[in-house]
């Protein structure tokens, strides 16, 4: 363990194996730091935090209490995964009583240049935020997801596994898993194939998805219920379809964003 001279760590934080404290970081005491954590310099981790294994924290991220006007206090917290990379000026803040307490970052994420992850969000493994790409309070984001530079997410959309938001979008609505968002006022644009393709996903696999929505997006045969409970009959042996039809019918009554028209 290594903690500069010029750190204020509190004696109560819980640090790990190699751990590595540079200039001026300023760690409270309900702080866990897992083996070979590193902050750079400037970090500030002032509030229940759990970091994982192998984190790398740059200088002057910030871990520090959520900007709700609800917020009294509560002992609410962070917890982060293993081997995330949190870039300069990122901040990241806990959950609310309102929200359930916990604000999550799972493991292997890179939250680049001033990003910020809200109260109560849920951010899951393998994410990449890009410089400035904001999540307001609530966000759910799946797995393998890519959010590009200065994009923002409204409070309570949900993102799902393997999506792509383009830079600068302005996300109000739910992104479908596999799906390609752009657009200032963001619409989905289709899937990502890209995306798909460079995490190994069979042809097959990618044409029964381009066939399903094109069948609900494109088709507009009947209603969207039609046409998704038909989606669900024809791939029901398809467990990556029925992955984005699982996420569609999670919540009947939120809006699921949908191409431009």
């Amino acid at each position: 363990m290594s903690i500069h001279t010029t750190a204020i760590v509190d004696p109560n934080a819980k640090i790990g194996k190699d751990v590595e404290i540079g200039p001026f970081c300023i760690v409270g005491p309900k702080v866990t730091l897992g083996d070979g954590v590193q902050l750079r310099s400037h970090v500030v981790i002032d509030t229940q935090v759990e970091v994982g294994e192998g984190c790398i924290f740059y200088p002057f991220s910030c871990i520090s209490n959520p900007q709700d006007l609800k917020f009294k206090g509560e002992d609410s917290k962070v917890v982060i995964g293993k081997q995330t990379v949190i870039r300069e000026y990122v901040t990241i803040q806990p959950g609310t009583e309102a929200g359930g307490m916990v604000t999550s970052v799972g493991d292997n994420c890179l939250l680049m240049a001033l990003a910020h992850v809200a109260h109560d969000c849920h951010v899951g493994n393998n994410v990449i935020m890009a410089n400035g790409a904001t999540l307001a309070g609530h966000v759910t984001v799946g797995n393998h997801v890519v959010i590009g530079g200065l994009a923002a997410v409204l409070q309570f959309v949900r993102i799902g596994d393997h999506a792509m938001i383009g830079g600068m979008s302005g996300v109000t609505s739910d992104v479908i898993p596999y799906g390609h968002v752009n657009g200032g006022n963001a619409h989905l644009n289709g899937l990502n194939l890209i995306g798909l393709k460079r995490r190994g996903f069979e042809r097959e696999t990618i044409d029964n998805l381009l066939k399903a929505y094109n069948q609900l997006f494109e088709d507009l045969d009947g209603t969207f219920a039609d046409r998704l409970a038909k989606v669900q009959a024809t791939y029901k042996n398809d467990d990556i379809v029925q992955k984005m039809v699982a996420f569609i019918q999670d919540d009947a009554s939120r809006r699921i964003m949908t191409p431009r028209t």
